[in-house]
């Protein structure tokens, strides 16, 4: 199993946090992880990803504040 890639968006503009996010999922391999860190609850991409892909992927925090860190594993396609 590979390294999670880490993607860090507290530095990247809130207009291009999701599509960057989306991206780099799609690009996992099955059984694949990234760590997300950002700078609040990632929640509501929560609910982007339930409605989205259903299925398709893990979600498990790792660190809830002040910086919040999420493992998603790519489960599906």
């Amino acid at each position: 199993m590979a390294e999670p890639k880490v993607i860090d968006v507290r530095t990247v503009p809130p207009p291009h946090r999701h599509p960057l996010i989306f991206s780099t999922f799609e690009e996992l391999a099955p059984g694949d992880r990234m760590i997300l860190v950002n700078d609040h609850d990632p929640k509501p991409l929560y609910y982007q990803f339930s409605a989205e892909m259903p299925g398709q992927f893990e979600w498990n925090y790792l660190e809830k504040g002040p910086d919040w860190r999420v493992e998603i594993k790519k489960t599906g396609k």
